[in-house]
């Protein structure tokens, strides 16, 4: 069983939507072989906007390939000919590339380390805070995938296509009623009974609200991205200070995209602890991709940031009732926070970087406002919005 012909035509035109094309717009749609079908229908769809559009195809083979037999000196090579692709579009939309998520896991992380380096200047380009593109990424879902992330393929679909399909209006909505409560925050204090328990600054900070639309009025404050599913308000916090502990059920490697389990993230003065940071699996490879990944950011950026906290966002999506380690997804549950640590430039923040790792808590949190005048504003209570 595969997503029907009806579901993709929708999911389609959810797409095109959110990009908020103009006519003449030149888009380069992105995406693996498995997701066929769909690229089609949102190049079709863009054309039906006036705007022109190039599909770009890879394979779980040909990827599978590339680590198997290809050098790191090759990797580490910016491809140019898609660099230049994306420096004479409008719009990049990517849909999930791997139909089997689990065969990263195998490859080599000098390699995947090579390849982040050879992404430094596609990213200049497309998160340059004056010049840069509209972008959107799609979640797909497949067997193979939902075999990975250990879930019934239906449950996959309802997630992530049931997800997409909730109304950028509605989400609008729920943005901006959460948003009123934060108007005048210096500071989120966030806790549950599961170990998390920590606070950051966001005063004079902007506050996004993930509705599923890339409006106008986002693209000239430089907000040009957008996640599908989407249903969250973000904030990039101050960078270098906040504390305290998130507990976080599960998440997947940013490099390989192992599974991790039952993370208790440390961080001080907004600053990731990885010696007193845990995880009850692959807690290595989480330190591991983080020093991996400092150490291709030392190369081009300065101050480094990889390890700071870059964002704070608060999920609502009703249609996504539970995280599975799908961060896509996971960071649209309503009664959950995430925190991300690396890059935030793109959406007010100060940090550049080849990371943006986000963790989401377990639902049930409890998240308090503190206003300027001292003065405390509850905005959820054990998973729910007050």
């Amino acid at each position: 069983m595969t997503v029907s012909e009806k579901r993709i035509k929708q999911c389609a035109i959810s797409i095109v939507q959110s990009s908020n094309l103009k006519k003449g717009d030149g888009v380069v749609v992105k995406g693996g072989a498995h997701t066929m079908a769909l690229l089609e229908e949102v190049a079709l769809e863009c054309l039906r906007k006036g705007a022109t559009a190039s599909i770009l195809v890879s394979t779980d083979r040909l990827a599978k390939s590339i680590y198997d037999e290809i050098p790191a000196s090759t990797l580490s090579t910016t491809p140019k000919q898609y660099l230049g692709m994306v420096k004479a579009c409008d719009m990049l939309i990517s849909i999930e590339e791997l139909d089997d998520p689990s065969i990263a896991e195998r490859f080599p992380r000098n390699k995947l380390q090579a390849r982040q380096k050879a992404m430094l200047p596609l990213y200049d380009v497309l998160y340059h805070p004056r010049d840069g593109k509209k972008w959107l990424y799609a979640g797909w879902p497949t067997r193979s995938a939902a075999r990975s992330f250990g879930v019934k393929y239906d449950e996959l679909e309802d997630i992530v296509i049931g997800g997409i399909s909730v109304a950028p209006e509605f989400l609008r909505r729920m943005g901006k009623r959460l948003n009123s409560k934060l108007e005048d925050a210096s500071w989120i204090h966030v806790w549950d009974n599961k170990g998390t328990d920590l606070r950051v600054k966001v005063e004079g900070r902007r506050r996004s609200i993930d509705d599923g639309f890339i409006s106008d009025e986002d693209f000239r404050v430089g907000d040009r991205g957008s996640n599908l599913p989407a249903g969250e308000l973000f904030i990039a916090p101050h960078e270098t200070v906040g504390s305290g502990t998130l507990y976080c059920p599960v998440t997947r490697d940013r490099m390989s995209d192992k599974v991790i389990k039952d993370v208790h993230l440390v961080f001080k003065n907004g600053v990731i602890q990885l010696d007193k940071t845990t995880a009850s699996k692959n807690g290595d490879v989480l330190a591991s991709s983080f020093r991996e990944c400092e150490q291709v950011d030392r190369t081009k950026y300065s101050p480094v940031r990889t390890k700071n906290i870059a964002e704070l966002g608060i999920g609502f999506n009703p249609r996504i009732k539970r995280a599975i380690g799908y961060i896509l997804p996971d960071e649209k549950v309503t009664g959950t926070v995430h925190l991300a640590f690396g890059s935030n430039r793109s959406y007010g923040g100060t940090s550049e970087s080849t990371l943006h790792w986000d963790f989401v808590s377990a639902p049930g949190v409890s998240i308090e406002a503190e206003l300027a005048d001292d003065s405390t504003v509850q905005i959820m209570r054990n998973g729910r919005f007050l």
